[in-house]
């Protein structure tokens, strides 16, 4: 069996790779991409978390079903976003967007 620590050094280091995507791109389509990462770090540690604690209740699955919920919303709403500004300013680098400055 595999230790909690293993599946916990597994989500963190998952949740930094998407916190660098985030933070070192410019792109706004890899900006989504290392939020996704960030979600599916939070995914690993609620199954991990539910498999240690409590696996005769169905808890961590529900929350993690919501996670994914809640980032397949994020996902269309942020491409739907990026497509327009792309449509308007033909570029999706996150610097030259500034739709809502004077």
């Amino acid at each position: 069996m595999i230790p909690l620590s293993w599946y916990l050094v597994f989500a963190a280091a998952l949740f930094c790779i998407g916190l660098f995507g985030v933070l070192s791109r410019k792109n706004a389509i890899a900006i989504l991409m290392g939020i996704e990462l960030m979600l599916n770090a939070v995914n690993v540690n609620l199954i991990a978390f539910w498999r240690y604690r409590t696996p005769d209740t169905i808890a961590g699955q529900a929350f993690a079903i919501m996670v994914f919920a809640v980032a397949a919303a994020e996902v269309a709403v942020g491409l739907a976003l990026i497509i327009a500004v792309y449509r308007r300013r033909n570029t999706v680098v996150a610097d030259e967007i500034d739709l809502m400055k004077w």
